[in-house]
Order: structure tokens, then sequence, then C-alpha cells
């Protein structure tokens, strides 16, 4: 049997030659992969297998990590912003409070007064 350009030839008993066109197979189509996919390979590539589930485990664990970091972060931001809005309604309150005329009224029940007349100065001369 001879090939030459994708066509068998076949020759007879009787010195006929046949000649008969073959599909032409790619690369791959010509490759069998069976013999790769032996046991004795696959037990021999087993802690290679290992390797790549214990990766997988890790990269599965490294989302659900993040995830719930980018949680914790959205949970502290907003516990940040009410800290902050509670902040500034406090100190507004404080500075409302501290006004001179607001003074005079939270001490009024207490019997105090706002001085009129300047304070006097007291000289001790024994």
């Amino acid at each position: 049997m001879r090939q030459a350009f994708g066509i068998k030839h076949f020759k007879m008993e009787n010195d006929e030659t046949i000649e008969q066109e073959e599909q032409e197979l790619s690369p791959a189509q010509k490759f069998d992969w069976k013999f790769l996919f032996t046991s004795k390979w696959v037990v021999k590539n087993i802690p290679f297998f290992f390797f790549l589930a214990a990766l997988a485990v890790v990269y599965i664990y490294n989302g659900h990590y993040a995830d719930k970091i980018v949680r914790k972060i959205g949970e502290s931001e907003k516990h940040i912003k009410e800290l902050e809005f509670e902040y500034k309604t406090i100190k507004s309150e404080v500075i409302f409070r501290s006004k001179a005329s607001e003074l005079e009224k939270a001490v009024a029940p207490m019997g105090l007064k706002e001085q009129v007349s300047p304070p006097m100065r007291l000289d001790s001369t024994n």
C-alpha cells in the first residue's frame, strides 16, 4: 500500500491498482488519546490532582472570605455614618445650650441671675 496526497493505492493480486480517496484527518484526529490516560498515568498524577483540588478549595474560600470582608466594611461604613450624625447632633445641641441666653434660662430655676454691675475689686491691705 502506497500513499500519496491523500490517495491510497492498493495493489491487487492480479497487479491492478485500485485508488481509494482517504479523508484528510487533522493531527488531533490522528492522535489517539486513549493510550495517554492509562491507569498507571492516573495513579502517577494523583498528587497533582490533590494539589488542584486543594487549590480549588483555597480559591473558593478566598472568594467567600472577600465577600465577608466586603459585608463587614459596608456595615462599618453605616455605623460610622450613624456615629457621625450623632456627633453632629450632640455638637449642635452643646453649641445651642452654651449661648448666653440659653445659659440664663438654664440657671434661672436655681436663683442665679446675670450680673448687671461690674465686679468689685477687693484689696487686702492689712
